[in-house]
């Protein structure tokens, strides 16, 4: 995944998150998944190349996750 694609998620993910609190966990869920499944296969690789080829995916699940959690929770702060 390029970095504009995760800046979209995130972004996306941000607003679901803001709008639709609950539903935005099964996208959340989803992007975790394929980012996880993403992660697991790149951390395969031998040696110290594995942690390397990994860590992309597990910043960018971490960021994702970081954005959902921040529009559930400037939601949770709305006066109405």
């Amino acid at each position: 995944m390029t970095a504009v694609a995760i800046i979209a998620g995130c972004v996306l993910l941000l607003a679901l998150a803001f709008l639709l609190p609950r539903l935005s966990r099964h996208p959340e869920r989803g992007a975790h998944k394929t980012l996880g499944a993403g992660s697991r296969t790149a951390g395969k690789a031998p040696g110290p190349l594995g942690r390397l080829f990994s860590k992309p995916f597990r910043s960018s699940s971490r960021a994702l996750g970081r954005s959902g959690s921040a529009g559930r929770r400037a939601r949770g702060r709305m006066p109405f």
